[in-house]
């Protein structure tokens, strides 16, 4: 009985040293996952911490104004900010520097910063497809120097209104110069020469002054529409545009102009060949410019042909007239402002030689491209191409 009685207190205490180490075992184990749950829980926190810091830094590179990119030392592009990507297109990640910025004085400072790991500005001019000037600056990145950062300032704007200054006072200044004179010398005549008491004498000399008074008008008109074209072509057009209602408004304005010089316009326009990427206004000066020339040059009677049509992926807009047409080798000057081909015959119809200017640089605007062709006596054709959407 006495052996039962110790055996039983034994198998009594066991029991209890077992419930207290279970015990013990269940709070270490409770420690532990708290323990691990609260360093799973800072993890987690650390990595949401720095996937918020990244879009952080890309939110914020993003609002800035000048176009910030990130290449690595293969000259391939990694990053770029919402500015860049407006200025040379999406998807660009992995593409060559060279292949959007073909200025070999960024590529020269790149290498020389990537050699010297040191900070290098340059001033940048772009003349092709259109004159943009930017200031460079290219540096390591902070962390990484197998990085660098490229920040591009846009100071086309001003380096434009320098030039263009200048430009419009010689432009304005030799090209008014004639009308001025022939409207100086009608009034000397009416003032003091031999119309100064002869009515019907003064009745010649009048509408002579007031055909060079609009001459004038219709010139700064147009210079003044160049100049502003010309400041703001780095800028690209962004609203979707129906090409077909653009060039049916342009026709149903010419109405009366067509009736004066019985001429008739057929347009043909495909389905897949309306919509493009482009400045409702400024499309409208374009093709009212292109079709404006076809009525003034077509003879009586003829017609002008337009077409719309998609060629891969491009649209094309064609004008084609049945009139004087071009000498083949003027019609590579045919853009240039002031020129004409035939001075007397655009003197007769008004023209100011800036109409097909102002058509070169706003399609140049819309990254588009003016072809001409032309035979003398035949007529010509002004095709521009845009990028479809």
């Amino acid at each position: 009985m006495e052996i039962l009685f110790y055996l039983l207190i034994f198998l009594i205490f066991s029991w209890i040293i077992f419930l207290i180490v279970r015990s013990i075992s269940k709070g270490l184990d409770a420690k532990s996952n708290t323990k691990k749950n609260k360093y799973t829980n800072e993890a987690e926190g650390k990595n949401l911490s720095m996937n918020n810091n990244k879009d952080l830094v890309k939110n914020t590179l993003d609002e800035f104004l000048d176009q910030v990119l990130i290449v690595n030392k293969f000259k391939e592009i990694v990053f770029l900010n919402k500015n860049a990507a407006l200025r040379f297109g999406e998807n660009l990640e992995g593409k060559h520097l060279a292949s959007i910025l073909r200025a070999p004085e960024i590529l020269e400072s790149f290498d020389i910063c990537i050699e010297n790991n040191e900070k290098q500005v340059v001033e940048v001019e772009i003349k092709n497809p259109i004159y943009q000037f930017f200031s460079a600056t290219i540096f390591p990145h902070p962390e990484n120097n197998n990085f660098i950062i490229i920040v591009l300032r846009d100071l086309t704007e001003i380096a434009k209104v320098q030039k263009f200054k200048s430009d419009f006072v010689a432009n304005a200044s030799h090209e008014l110069r004639t009308p001025l004179q022939s409207i100086k010398l009608g009034l000397e005549t009416i003032n003091q020469g031999h119309a100064k008491n002869d009515f019907e004498a003064q009745k010649k000399f009048v509408p002579i002054m007031l055909e060079q008074a609009q001459r004038m008008e219709n010139l700064i008109r147009d210079l003044l529409s160049l100049s502003k074209i010309e400041l703001e072509e780095h800028i690209r057009p962004n609203k979707d545009i129906d090409l077909k209602d653009i060039i049916d408004h342009v026709i149903q304005a010419q109405n009366q102009s067509l009736s004066q010089n019985d001429v008739k316009i057929n347009f043909d326009c495909k389905k897949d060949a309306r919509r493009i990427v482009g400045d409702r206004d400024k499309l409208i000066e374009i093709f009212s410019n292109l079709i404006e020339n076809a009525i003034k040059y077509s003879e009586r009677g003829k017609n002008i042909n337009i077409s719309l049509k998609k060629k891969n992926d491009q649209i094309l807009a064609s004008v084609k007239d049945s009139g004087v047409g071009i000498p083949k080798d003027l019609i590579p000057r045919v853009t240039e402002r002031f020129f004409r081909v035939d001075p007397e015959k655009s003197k007769k119809v008004g023209g100011t030689g800036l109409g097909l200017a102002i058509v070169k640089h706003l399609v140049l605007q819309h990254r588009g491209e003016l072809n001409i062709t032309s035979e003398e006596g035949k007529g010509s054709e002004f095709t521009v191409s845009f990028p479809a959407i």
